[in-house]
């Protein structure tokens, strides 16, 4: 792939076996939020601002772009970033479609971000939100 055509999102694809209700309430109670990501004062309203608590990093600033219950959340992360996630319901449970976008991969710190990040997002976090809606109510 020739560099200009570089991805310069990262997308993640995710079978939740939970109703999207479940998985919305993952995504936007805070209580939830914390025990798979990050402890942090989430609300699904636009124009929100909150901060999420990251290992290593402290409060990251977001905000609330858009809000579709149990459809779609986007915010922005540390103020460059964008988090879409579109949850569409599939069977008994749902598919959950992350888009991490925003990186600038001529700066060194996005870069190194970006090579790590989509692995995190699939491997750990995202698989942990998927056991956590998953649970029996």
């Amino acid at each position: 792939m020739p560099d200009d055509a570089r991805a310069t999102a990262i997308s993640v694809d995710q079978f939740i076996p939970a109703p999207p209700a479940r998985v919305w309430s993952s995504l936007t109670e805070p209580d939830l939020l914390a025990r798979w990501w990050a402890p942090g004062d989430i609300r699904p309203v636009v124009g929100h601002r909150f901060h999420l608590l990251m290992p290593g990093r402290g409060p990251v600033p977001c905000e609330v772009l858009e809000v579709e219950p149990y459809e779609r959340l986007v915010y922005t992360f540390n103020g460059t970033w964008t988090l879409t996630w579109s949850l569409v319901a599939e069977g008994k449970g749902t598919r959950l479609l992350l888009e991490h976008s925003g990186f600038d991969l001529d700066d060194p710190g996005d870069l190194s971000a970006f090579d790590r990040m989509g692995r995190g997002w699939r491997s750990t976090v995202l698989p942990r939100l998927a056991a956590l809606a998953a649970q029996p109510a």
